[in-house]
């Protein structure tokens, strides 16, 4: 019996480091190649190339390190017996909500304004205000509720929608009433999966129905947003601003507008990074409850993609 990282070398390296520390009686392959992959159970992968995984053909378990999954279920070669897990960890949704926090509150704030008026040496005292925001959270799932929950707390109004209805301590829209929900805001918070349905969700057909200009945050994924629809709203006034963690393509290419837009904010993914040592114990507590036969708490639905 042996497990398997299939990911790109920096989060390799930290998952390495801890399965060997926490199950050093399990073999560990890194990468693909062996002479024995038949050997394999278990693979725990990110962005791993599409059709890797066909040869291990005793393969029981699939784990994504991190809360997507689409980078497994879009690979066609995977057979559809094999669970899919992910990573469900608190620590995930502390970080996620830190992050939307901090990018909202600097714009409410105006700091961005503030720290342009430091390196020009200008005292801006009552020159710029406290924002009004009227936050809409699009996917109250396991880390939108958290950020909703906290951003409720600090005592700003929030809503959120969901697909289905959900027992929140804010109000809350699902199902038809996306229009109700899009026409009260002006921040839209976006932490949606990726599904076919939320491809390109953030495009300029959406922007349009703000009822006054909105901010936007993406800390989903970047197939969820439309960026040159992003472009577009930020210099019509569609957009207000946008805080983007989330990229089309990643690393984000020079040639992007986006670099060097003035109402953009951009950060390299890193909204809410895994915690390997955490997940690690995840892993093997997932594996040894399909060997029982247990259910699997982390385990991904194939026809909702979450």
């Amino acid at each position: 019996m042996r497990f398997a990282i299939i990911a790109p070398p920096v989060p390799t390296q930290k998952w390495k480091e801890n399965f060997e520390r926490i199950a050093p009686h399990i073999p560990l392959l890194i990468g693909l190649e062996t002479e024995h992959p038949e050997d394999v159970v278990c693979v725990m992968v990110w962005k791993q190339p599409k059709g890797a995984l066909t040869r291990f053909k005793n393969l029981k378990l699939i784990f994504s390190m991190g809360a997507g999954v689409d980078h497994v279920l879009s690979d066609e070669t995977i057979p559809k017996h094999i669970p899919v897990c992910r990573v469900v960890d608190p620590q995930m949704a502390f970080s996620m909500s830190n992050y939307i926090l901090m990018a909202l509150l600097n714009h409410h704030r105006s700091w961005y304004e503030f720290q342009a008026a430091q390196q020009n040496k200008h005292w801006a005292q009552f020159e710029f205000i406290e924002r009004p925001v009227k936050v809409g959270v699009l996917g109250i799932g396991h880390l939108g509720r958290d950020a909703a929950n906290k951003i409720h707390h600090l005592g700003f109004p929030v809503i959120g929608y969901s697909n289905s209805p959900k027992e929140t301590a804010f109000p809350s829209y699902s199902g038809d009433q996306f229009e109700d929900f899009i026409s009260q805001i002006n921040v839209l918070v976006c932490t949606v999966p990726y599904t076919p349905k939320t491809h390109g969700l953030l495009n300029y057909q959406l922007f349009e129905k703000f009822k006054e200009p909105t901010y936007l945050i993406n800390v989903s994924r970047g197939a969820v947003q439309v960026e040159k629809d992003i472009v577009k709203a930020l210099n019509t006034g569609l957009l207000s601003g946008a805080f983007l963690d989330v990229f089309e393509e990643e690393p984000l290419p020079k040639s992007s507008p986006l670099w060097a837009h003035p109402k953009v904010k951009i950060t390299p993914h890193i909204a809410s990074l895994t915690y390997p040592k955490e997940s690690t114990y995840q892993v093997l507590d997932c594996f040894e409850r399909l060997e029982k036969g247990l259910p699997l708490p982390q385990q991904v639905s194939r026809e909702k993609m979450y």
